[in-house]
């Protein structure tokens, strides 16, 4: 490997095959956030408490605070 190439891969795809919302099937609604009931990218059918990205990033802010 020289020093021009990318030490990982990427892939070039936008956001297909990958993550929460890969779980969706087309027309499916999504979860409803469980704190503000904003749509998250989950789908409908997931099972437990979904959050949206916004509530995820406080509570990943919160928990990473507590001391």
């Amino acid at each position: 490997m020289n020093e021009h190439e990318s030490y990982c891969e990427t892939s070039t795809d936008s956001g297909t095959g990958a993550g929460p919302a890969a779980d969706a099937g087309p027309g499916e609604a999504f979860a409803e956030c469980v704190l503000c009931r904003e749509p998250t990218e989950y789908p409908a059918s997931v099972k437990g408490a979904p959050l949206c990205p916004v509530c995820e990033w406080r509570e990943a802010e919160r928990s990473a605070c507590s001391g």
